[in-house]
């Protein structure tokens, strides 16, 4: 098979089966989801991140979310979630951060679920496998930002010390001293990784995932870009939806995000599929060239 052939081919078994796993409904699940789990994820996040002595956890997760989304989306939910953070709450501490972890669990759950149907297979493990397997995503979510938490407090230390008796690799330093943004898009890059490799059913390599990972990465730029554009210059939805605005615009956005996501796994089944076709059509070519000989 041509290799032009092989992308059209890949790219029509993609969307074909996009709109027939019902994509754009689990794109909505997703984004529905995600937003409810946003809110729980950091309260559950933030008294972990107490107990483990995180004190900059709160502008730790402000980064690590929001600085890859458009700022006009970003900037109310933002300012939302350091309020939730700042809330005393007394003696129903513990109890609020274990339902916040376990309705946090809901979102990596959608996401599943928009996999599953993704890859075409079927998820056979029993219901309290899975949830687990939701919750330890969730630990390691809160205990990577932890990490990078006491490294915005560590970073500057190492940084002053570094110019102040390695003043040769000062361009390397000034690197390091903006590494935010690059952290961040490591994170991100390393989450899809881990949830294309270990959420669905059965097994995949990670050179399988890796296409759909790019896709969903670029297509996420250039998708943010062009919401942050339509935006300021085409809509107000100020003027129809009021103090719903930045909900609507959230919800918006992340349906969108969802979209993607869900296009980049059909792109990886689809690739897969098709490969495995070819290794079959080679076979047999290559059977019927050189059959095996009667005893």
């Amino acid at each position: 098979m041509k290799k032009s052939k092989r992308v059209r081919s890949v790219l029509w078994d993609a969307i074909y089966h996009f709109d027939k796993d019902d994509g754009w409904a689990m794109s909505s699940h997703v984004a529905m989801s995600g937003l409810l789990a946003l809110f729980p994820f950091v309260i559950f996040g933030a008294g972990l991140a107490s107990f483990l002595g995180a004190s900059t956890y709160a502008e730790t997760v402000s980064h690590l979310i929001f600085d890859t989304w458009p700022e006009a989306i970003a900037a109310p939910i933002a300012r939302e979630i350091v309020q939730v953070l700042t809330v005393d709450r007394g003696g129903l501490v513990t109890i609020s951060v274990l339902a916040a972890a376990i309705f946090s669990t809901n979102g990596v759950e959608a996401l599943r679920l928009s996999l599953n149907r993704a890859y075409r297979v079927t998820d056979t493990r029993p219901w309290y496998v899975t949830r687990s397997q939701s919750f330890g995503f969730v630990i390691m979510a809160v205990l990577t930002i932890v990490v990078v938490s006491f490294l915005v407090v560590a970073g500057p230390v190492f940084v002053r010390y570094a110019r102040e008796y390695f003043p040769l690799l000062e361009e390397v330093i000034t690197a390091f001293d903006n590494w935010r943004n690059a952290v961040a898009i490591l994170v991100l890059v390393a989450g899809l990784v881990i949830c294309h490799k270990w959420l669905p059913a059965g097994k995949r390599r990670i050179i399988d995932i890796l296409p759909g990972v790019t896709l969903t990465l670029v297509a996420w730029i250039i998708g943010a870009v062009g919401f942050a554009w339509y935006l300021k210059e085409m809509a107000n939805y100020v003027a129809t939806y009021a103090g719903l605005a930045s909900i609507v615009i959230a919800l918006l956005f992340l349906y969108m995000v969802a979209a993607i996501f869900i296009f980049g796994a059909e792109i990886n089944a689809a690739r897969m599929k098709v490969k495995a076709r070819v290794r079959a059509e080679r076979e047999a070519a290559e059977a019927a060239v050189d059959p095996v000989k009667m005893p």
